[in-house]
């Protein structure tokens, strides 16, 4: 179930800030304090608060006599009192996002937000930041959509890791497709999760050689003997301190003619 929430005071209220210097307001005031403990006080004026404190270390409320509030953050100190108080109410909230689909186990809305999760019943599911989301209608059969994630292949999983797994599927793809690129080691490379998914000499700890597994699709082989992938900032080894895929990169491009006339 979603427990976050927001919490709204207002009325007509003393705001104290002190810090570096102490300063004190007076007014029909609205206050917010949001679930990361981000407290915002607002009057008629402007777009910006009156006072604020950034993700405060606590937060504290008393209503026994209309209602007060302290939020500390190191050195720095928030002080509210109401002296009368016009409303004081907590909201649900969660993260919002673009809409990606029905959540299978309430039928609520599925949105994209670090992550994606359901807006009524709070599911979370993580997903890769470079994932794809498809909108093909070609869902899991569990009901939940698919990602589309280019881990050296592209593959197509459910956004729920423990229906497909897509550690499991880079796996069954690559585990052992390499051999450690260490001159006086015999091992394979295989594919772990340390972190996140790297292709690793099978012989740790004697052997430490291990790489991230880049965003991008194989496209070839470096003339270090490791895949060379394609990615959104162009063309790279497995290898991301190897400097050889760049210039056999560069070599093919000055392979061509430049006198040549196409006869398109």
């Amino acid at each position: 179930m979603i427990d976050d929430a927001i919490r709204v005071l207002a009325g007509d209220c003393t705001v104290i800030t002190e810090g570096t210097d102490r300063e004190e307001y007076r007014g029909r005031m609205t206050t917010v304090v949001k679930p990361d403990n981000t407290v915002l006080v607002h009057d008629s004026d402007g777009y910006q608060p009156v006072a604020w404190l950034t993700r405060a270390d606590s937060v504290s409320s008393d209503r026994s006599d209309g209602f007060t509030l302290l939020a500390k953050k190191d050195t720095q100190t928030l002080r509210i009192a109401a002296h009368e108080q016009d409303g004081f109410a907590h909201y649900p909230v969660s993260a919002a996002g673009p809409r990606i689909g029905t959540c299978p186990d309430c039928s609520g809305a599925l949105v994209r937000s670090r992550g994606v999760h359901c807006v009524d019943c709070g599911e979370r599911y993580g997903v890769p930041s470079d994932a794809t989301i498809r909108h093909d209608g070609h869902n899991c059969d569990c009901g939940l959509p698919r990602m589309r994630v280019e881990r050296g292949l592209a593959f197509n999983v459910c956004l729920d890791r423990d229906c497909e797994s897509l550690d499991e599927a880079v796996s069954e793809a690559f585990d052992r497709e390499w051999d450690c690129p260490e001159p006086d080691c015999d091992g394979d490379l295989r594919i772990l999760r340390r972190g996140g998914l790297i292709a690793g000499c099978e012989h740790y700890p004697d052997c430490d050689t291990g790489f991230a597994m880049p965003t991008g699709v194989i496209d070839g082989e470096c003339a270090c003997g490791l895949p060379t992938f394609e990615t959104r900032s162009g063309t790279r080894c497995l290898d991301a301190t190897c400097d050889r895929a760049q210039a056999r990169a560069l070599e093919g491009e000055g392979e061509g003619d430049p006198e040549a006339v196409s006869d398109d």
